[in-house]
């Protein structure tokens, strides 16, 4: 276990840790008013038993999609939505957290996109190898109240049952098909009918009308997801029954995207939060007002946005 130190400057947070603290796990704190825990001898598999490949989780929570790396975002998104534990987050791949694999926690890619090329500039191949242990540990999906259905890519035409996805084994790579690959890539697409070819020579994308046949199969009211660059920081589809949720604004540098977070209360009531990215002299946060006739972009900064899907009975 790996904790890090945060620091409050007055002007945000800023994250203290020492290499020497991921590798040795050194013990880290005590719970005041805990009583004293009891050691116990847990083999690797039982390990990875102890939390479900599907989760199943209660609103209230909030709702975020890529980070992409960008730490300074990631803080904002604390200050906006509340640090843990008082607020519930479920990042959809890219913690009280739960943390969803996204295409990226595979070694394949994330070998080629940077992030093993950092880890052996600043530590070591080693630790990159230990990343990769975890990666293919991470857990796949989530319920929230057995009405949304959540995670980071999308729809694939194996999946005929949420049971499949309990059935995954752990741990796991990243195959270059099958269940798994369509979960962590697949894209819905407004142009397709049913089923088609895939722009990353990877994986599907699917039409509206699968959405809708899969949503009523399961009793389910909405997909959330991410692995889109989308340009408000949400964006729906088929009719507002799937959003894509994309937290990292401005987007490696190279897009002028906004980033978003959704909130989901007890009701599964849901609203969100815009932000532009986190710059030197601006580090301006917007919300936008989404009504059910459409955007409403209002010059104030602090405008709650509700969203009532029209299929839920509230």
């Amino acid at each position: 276990v790996f904790i890090p130190t945060f620091k409050n400057t007055g002007f945000g947070f800023y994250c203290r840790a020492h290499y020497s603290d991921i590798v040795n796990c050194y013990p880290l704190l005590e719970v005041r008013g805990s009583k004293p825990g009891k050691n116990v001898q847990l083999q690797e598999n039982e390990i990875r038993g102890l939390q479900p490949i599907l989760l199943e989780l209660e609103a209230p929570l909030k709702i975020c999609g890529d980070i992409h790396g960008q730490y300074y975002d990631l803080l904002r998104l604390f200050e906006y939505g509340g640090f843990p534990p008082e607020s519930n987050y479920l990042f959809l791949g890219d913690y009280n957290f739960f943390l969803l694999r996204g295409n990226h926690e595979c070694a394949s890619i994330n070998r080629i996109y940077g992030f093993y090329d950092e880890c052996k500039r600043r530590y070591n191949i080693k630790l990159w190898k230990t990343f990769t242990d975890c990666f293919n540990c991470l857990l796949i999906a989530a319920i929230v109240n057995e009405k949304i259905f959540c995670y980071h890519g999308n729809l694939s035409p194996d999946l005929q049952s949420v049971e499949q996805i309990r059935r995954i084994m752990q741990p796991t790579d990243v195959p270059d098909q099958g269940l798994l690959c369509d979960l962590l890539w697949s894209d819905p697409d407004k142009d397709v009918l049913g089923w088609g070819e895939n722009d990353r020579g990877v994986s599907f994308t699917f039409g509206a009308e699968v959405v809708a046949e899969f949503l009523h199969k399961h009793d389910l009211d909405l997909i959330c997801r991410a692995h889109q660059v989308v340009e408000d920081g949400y964006e729906f589809f088929a009719k507002r029954k799937l959003v894509t949720l994309f937290s990292a604004p401005n987007y490696c540098g190279e897009f002028d995207n906004t980033g978003a977070m959704m909130s989901v209360d007890e009701t599964l009531m849901c609203s969100f939060q815009d932000f532009k990215a986190c710059r030197e002299k601006e580090a301006e946060c917007h919300k936008t007002h989404h009504t059910s006739k459409g955007y409403d972009h209002k010059a104030s900064k602090e405008i709650d946005i509700i969203l009532i899907l029209p299929s839920w009975d509230l």
